[in-house]
């Protein structure tokens, strides 16, 4: 019989600690079928931040830094200007790029910086307790958010990739979710397209895909999944909001 489905070489062969139901392990393997497909994983190298992507070592059979807590940018922009025959990519939470490194990616965006983003909105702290975080839904409970996100109080859940798609410097900006087969199919050729701008040397590309939480959401895999569908696309429309490739 023929395989017609197997493991990325770009992954090692571990059992994942994710919570059931949540979207990190899709989101790893999309990003590892686009480091296979390019041939790039001997000189890729991974910068994970702060959260449930900081377990990125664990995952990926490739070289990989840590960063302080919303520094992914700042340590990938180093890495690069060092090292620029290599690729690099961060992978970040909501609660990392989008709280204490809002400034860091808006300016890594802003100067080009020649990486590759992959940013996981699940709109809440995931490793810390589920807390609210700057892409909570307006009425979303957390544990810091009890009655519910208040906009009048706590202002919106930001949309990054509109937000870096104003930015010059960024060369593709897309939101994607991994929440049903033709989203899926349409994320890894977003993620492939990210990757494949940095390999041409275009510059700065980001990925925002949308993610369950179900543990902090204290939701079922199934619901969470559902929800993502739901209210957090609606909210979050997927598609591309800059590429440089059109303009």
């Amino acid at each position: 019989m023929r395989q017609v489905f197997t493991r990325p070489e770009s992954l090692k062969d571990v059992q994942t600690h994710f919570c059931p139901g949540c979207h990190h392990g899709s989101i790893h393997r999309l990003v590892a079928e686009a480091m296979d497909e390019f041939d790039i994983r001997s000189k890729t190298i991974g910068v994970a931040s702060v959260g449930c992507s900081v377990f990125l070592y664990g995952y990926f059979d490739i070289d990989v830094i840590e960063a302080p807590h919303g520094r992914a940018p700042a340590v990938a922009t180093g890495a690069k200007r060092s090292r620029d025959d290599r690729i690099v990519f961060t992978y970040q939470g909501d609660g990392d790029l989008a709280a204490i490194g809002t400034s860091e990616i808006i300016h890594a965006a802003n100067r080009g910086e020649d990486i590759t983003v992959i940013f996981v909105n699940n709109t809440t702290y995931g490793m810390t307790g589920g807390q609210m975080a700057p892409t909570t839904m307006v009425g979303q409970k957390t544990s810091t958010s009890p009655y519910g996100r208040n906009q009048a109080k706590d202002g919106y859940p930001i949309r990054m990739a509109e937000l870096l798609a104003q930015l010059e410097g960024v060369a593709f900006s897309a939101r994607v979710a991994v929440n049903s087969p033709k989203n899926v199919m349409q994320a890894k050729k977003m993620i492939k397209t990210a990757f494949r701008y940095q390999v041409e040397g275009r510059g700065f590309s980001f990925i925002e895909a949308l993610a369950a939480c179900p543990t902090n959401w204290g939701m079922k895999p199934l619901a969470a999944n559902e929800r993502v569908g739901s209210e957090m696309i609606p909210y979050f429309p997927l598609g591309v909001y800059r590429n440089t490739a059109n303009l």
